[in-house]
């Protein structure tokens, strides 16, 4: 007996429907089945990522994504062969499609493995200020697919996950407190102890620095037309970073012209050595070889 009649001949009919009730039946009770179980395992197989310290959109994941997809995939795959209906050719065709979108959405796939891997390793989470491809923001949202920071202009920036896995990425928020360094040049005439001295009251001034730890300012490096100090202040809450870093530059300007500490600009001295008498000589010999000649 077919699936269902072509001819709607009654006894025909009758005789199907006969027939296909017990089929039905049992279709309907083993998707219900599937559907039961899914209701009874989630929690217990999210309570146990949890303790297994997955992250929370990871864990969304793995239950309401992956597993809660493939149960009701074999549930529907089930009730279908309660009913007689051959769900090989149905499944050959799926893989079928499925290589052809994946062919298709490369970029995609790339995407969610790499989002797969965000919310594996835990880079960062949300809440954090991180800097990636030349962004620098607050997470707002993860997602298989993107990553979605705000930044200090208060935009709304989508990076695909593909290209944060790729590049380097720096994570504010990971440690708490945060050092903001800030690069002060002086010229080589003026003495360090000074500077230092003039700068640490100036950094203490700041309002977002803390006191504990103290700010310091090291020499660095000798530059080319200055000694290159740097003042380092810590700061509690790294969303304040970028704002503690532009007051402590203003101060620190600030104090080092009321203090007559000179900060030069770049520059190069050049020696001209006087070639008058030399070239007056090789132009006298010259003219008297050409003169003989």
């Amino acid at each position: 007996m077919s699936w269902f009649p072509v001819d709607l001949d009654p006894d025909r009919f009758q005789a199907w429907l006969t027939a296909m009730t017990p089929k039905v039946v049992a279709a309907v009770l083993v998707f219900l089945a599937f559907l039961l179980a899914l209701r009874l395992t989630k929690p217990a197989l999210r309570g146990a990522l949890r303790r297994a310290q997955f992250a929370d959109g990871l864990i969304r994941l793995l239950v309401d994504g992956l597993y809660q997809g493939t149960l009701l995939i074999l549930a529907v795959a089930m009730s279908l062969a309660q009913l007689g209906i051959n769900i090989s050719a149905l499944l050959a065709g799926v893989g079928v499609i499925g290589i052809a979108l994946g062919f298709a959405a490369q970029e995609t796939v790339a995407n969610m493995i790499a989002g797969f891997l965000i919310f594996w390793d835990r880079p960062f989470k949300i809440g954090d200020y991180i800097t990636t491809e030349e962004q620098y923001g607050e997470v707002k949202e993860i997602t298989l697919r993107t990553t979605r920071i705000r930044t200090l202009d208060n935009t709304y920036v989508v990076i695909p996950n593909k290209q944060i896995i790729g590049d380097t990425l720096v994570n504010h928020s990971m440690y708490g407190e945060t050092r903001v360094v800030v690069k002060i040049g002086i010229a080589y005439k003026e003495r360090i102890a000074e500077a230092r001295a003039v700068l640490l009251e100036a950094a203490k001034g700041v309002d977002g620095a803390m006191d504990d730890p103290p700010p310091d300012v090291i020499a660095r490096s000798l530059g080319d037309s200055s000694v290159n100090l740097e003042v380092r202040v810590w700061i509690a809450d790294p969303a304040i970073e970028r704002p503690v870093g532009a007051r402590l530059v203003e101060a620190c300007k600030v104090a080092l012209d009321k203090a007559g500490i000179e900060i030069p600009f770049p520059h190069q001295q050049l020696f001209i050595e006087n070639v008058d008498d030399r070239v007056w000589e090789k132009a006298a010999r010259l003219l008297d070889r050409k003169r003989a000649e």
